[in-house]
């Protein structure tokens, strides 16, 4: 089995690695490599590959595009190519979508590599099922668009416009929030179960049923009792974690490991 492959990426040393590799391989021909979206468009058309491994994360036009370009039941069998992302993977994950996190050792491209080849050879990899996984990736992955930039509040006759990255920490009360920042407190005429789901959940996680704290304003998490936690913002603010909100803790603790 021959299979013709592309490589897209803006990052010269990720998209010489998985050419590298790619090479090692009998069974793949290198069509060749692209270094912007562009041009990925118009290899895809113009060499047809088997498989593509697409980075997400390019200048102007990104991988999303490209598959918006080309259309996802025209699309190749396609690895998506990311920097370290939570929310894309667990996109990629929940719609049984191939993907590298980079920086990725030998063992898991070949083992990326090995699943797109038996989705290739079963047929999977070109039919409608493939093509409905990637459209509801990138569905998923689009959402984060959608989340809030900035958040109005009235201030006497004003609107003020206050941005999500000030944010330290929100409190719930009754039918209104009250959006902490590091000198100020501004209220909300909106409910905390409403405000979560339009705030993007890779910065920031409800981590008491009336708190919803900005992941990178966490100083310190400390265990309390009872299987609660404590946390430290960065303006000295202590917030008590809910034992039920394990997850968030957990991604909590990755943020942090990751910054």
């Amino acid at each position: 089995m021959s299979i013709g492959a592309l490589v897209v990426d803006d990052e010269p040393i990720a998209r010489h690695a998985i050419v590298r590799l790619l090479r090692d391989d009998p069974d793949i021909e290198v069509l060749g490599e692209c270094g912007d979206g562009v041009s990925a468009v118009a290899a895809i058309r113009s060499q047809s590959p088997d498989l593509v491994f697409l980075d997400i994360q390019m200048p102007a036009i990104n991988g999303l595009d490209v598959i918006t370009t080309i259309g996802a039941e025209r699309m190749p069998a396609t690895v998506f190519v990311t920097a370290y992302e939570q929310y894309a993977v667990r996109a990629f994950e929940a719609n049984a979508v191939d993907y590298l996190v980079k920086p990725f050792s030998r063992e898991r491209f070949a083992g990326t590599l090995q699943r797109a080849k038996a989705r290739l050879s079963a047929g999977e990899a070109v039919g409608p099922q493939s093509s409905a996984r990637i459209l509801q990736a990138l569905d998923a992955l689009r959402q984060r668009d959608d989340y809030l930039d900035r958040v109005p509040v009235r201030v006497d006759e004003h609107v003020v416009f206050v941005a999500v990255d000030d944010i330290v920490w929100i409190r719930a009360s009754r039918n209104t929030v009250q959006i902490h920042l590091a000198d100020k407190v501004h209220e909300l005429r909106e409910t905390m179960a409403t405000l979560v789901t339009r705030l993007d959940p890779r910065h920031f996680a409800r981590v008491h049923r009336s708190a919803i704290i900005n992941v990178r304003r966490v100083k310190a998490i400390h265990p309390w009792f009872n299987g609660h936690h404590v946390v430290t913002m960065d303006t000295g603010q202590q917030l008590r974690m809910s034992r039920y909100q394990h997850e968030a803790f957990l991604r909590l603790v990755s943020t942090r490991r990751e910054e």
